[in-house]
C-alpha cells in the first residue's frame, strides 16, 4: 500500500464514465429507477454514463463482473467509474481485478457498503477514491438530487476543491419501494438529525482516510487483504459506518474492538461515525426507539476508540454512509475533523 495514494484526475463535461454493478446489480431489478439515475447524471454533471454487460444482469458471476471492470479500467475513454449500488459478496470479485491496469491509468471510482472491498483494494493500489454516490440509491430515487450529494458528487468527479461537510438537518433510512411508482417522485420518510458527538482531545487533525461499513471492514481483515503492518494508518482518519442489516450496538462494539486488538485504532489520529440507519422495510421503530438504537451505537462506538486510543479525535452522527442525505467522502484523500471548531472539511482535490 502506498502511504499517499494517488487521487485521480477529474473527468469534464462531455466525458465517458462506466455505470457498473461490482455486487448486485440493481438496475435489473428496478430499470425505472436506474434510468431516472442517468438522465440526473447527465444533468448535473454532463457527463455521459456508459453502461456494461453486466450493469443490469441479475446473477452475474464474479469473475464476468469483475472483466466489466477491468475493461472499464482499462479503456482510456473512461474517466471515472460509478457503482450502482453494493450488496454482499464483492468479496469474490476481487481475486479476478487486474492492478495493472488502475495503476496504469487511475480513475475515481465512487461507492459505499459492499463497494468497501473495491475501495480497500484500489487503495492498496495505490489510487484513492470516493466513500458513497451508488446510482441507484442516490441518484435515481425521489424529487430530485439532495443538495450534499449535488455538492460532493461534482466535486468528486468534476470540480475537485475542498468542501466543509455540513448536516442536512434531516435523514431517511430508507426510500420508498422501488417497484412503487412513487419511488421516483417522492422521499422516504424524513426526520430531523440530532447534533453531531465530539469527543477526545479539542485538536484538529487532518489525515487521509481508509474504512467503510463496518461490516464488509470485518469481511476485508478475515480475508486478509490489509497490510500487516497497521501502521500504514498511522495520522490517518477512520471512516466506520453501518448497512442496512442494521447490526445492534454490541456487534458493532464487538467489531470495533477487535479493530482495536489488530491496531488500527491505535494508529490512527480521528475516527468519524455515520449516523447510522435505525429501520427498514422490514423492521420499524418509534421515533424514541430509533433514537436509542442511534445513542446506543455512539456510546460504544465513542467507549471503543477511547479505550484503544484517548488521543484519538471522535466524531459520530455524520451523513455519510446508508442514511440520506448522504456525503460522499475522500477514501485515500484527506479529511480535516476539527475538534476546536467542531468541523470537518473534505478535499476533493
Amino acid at each position: 500500500m502506498h502511504p499517499d495514494p494517488v487521487v485521480p484526475p477529474k473527468a469534464a463535461p462531455g466525458d465517458r464514465v462506466a455505470i457498473l454493478s461490482p455486487s448486485f446489480a440493481a438496475p435489473g431489478f428496478a430499470p425505472e429507477v436506474h434510468e431516472q439515475a442517468m438522465r440526473r447524471l447527465v444533468e448535473v454533471t454532463g457527463l455521459v454514463p456508459v453502461e456494461y454487460p453486466t450493469t443490469r444482469r441479475l446473477g452475474a458471476s464474479a469473475a464476468d463482473r469483475a472483466a466489466d471492470l477491468n475493461a472499464a479500467f482499462a479503456d482510456p475513454r473512461i474517466r471515472a467509474v460509478l457503482a450502482t449500488i453494493g450488496g454482499e459478496d464483492q468479496i469474490t470479485v476481487v481475486p479476478h481485478l487486474d492492478p495493472e491496469l488502475v495503476r496504469a491509468d487511475p480513475k475515481p471510482f465512487l461507492g459505499y457498503s459492499d463497494n468497501t472491498n473495491l475501495l480497500n483494494w484500489l487503495w492498496q493500489q495505490g489510487v484513492a477514491g470516493f466513500y458513497g454516490g451508488s446510482t441507484q440509491v442516490q441518484l435515481g430515487p425521489g424529487p430530485a438530487v439532495d443538495d450534499v450529494q449535488l455538492a460532493s458528487l461534482r466535486a468528486a468527479l468534476l470540480t475537485g476543491g475542498r468542501l466543509e461537510v455540513t448536516e442536512p438537518g434531516e435523514s431517511e433510512d430508507f426510500g420508498k419501494d422501488w417497484r412503487d411508482p412513487l419511488a421516483l417522485s417522492e422521499y422516504g420518510d424524513r426526520e430531523p438529525t440530532e447534533p453531531w458527538t465530539w469527543a477526545g482531545p479539542a485538536r484538529s487533525v487532518t489525515g487521509r482516510t481508509w474504512g467503510g461499513c463496518i461490516e464488509v471492514v470485518q469481511w476485508i481483515l478475515t480475508a486478509g487483504r490489509f497490510p500487516p503492518d497497521p501502521s500504514v494508518l498511522e495520522g490517518g482518519v477512520l471512516l466506520l459506518e453501518t448497512s442496512e442489516e442494521l447490526i445492534p450496538a454490541q456487534e458493532f462494539g464487538w467489531i470495533a474492538r477487535s479493530l482495536g486488538e489488530r491496531g488500527l485504532l491505535a494508529a490512527v489520529d480521528a475516527v468519524v461515525v455515520a449516523r447510522p440507519p435505525s429501520t427498514s422495510f422490514e423492521v420499524q421503530r418509534t421515533p424514541e426507539e430509533r433514537a436509542r438504537w442511534r445513542a446506543e451505537q455512539r456510546d460504544v462506538a465513542i467507549e471503543t476508540v477511547q479505550r484503544y486510543n484517548p488521543d484519538a479525535v471522535v466524531v459520530v452522527g455524520m451523513p455519510f454512509g446508508h442514511t440520506r442525505p448522504q456525503w460522499i467522502l475522500p477514501y485515500g484523500g484527506a479529511v480535516t475533523v476539527d475538534a476546536v471548531e467542531r468541523r470537518v472539511w473534505a478535499d476533493y482535490s
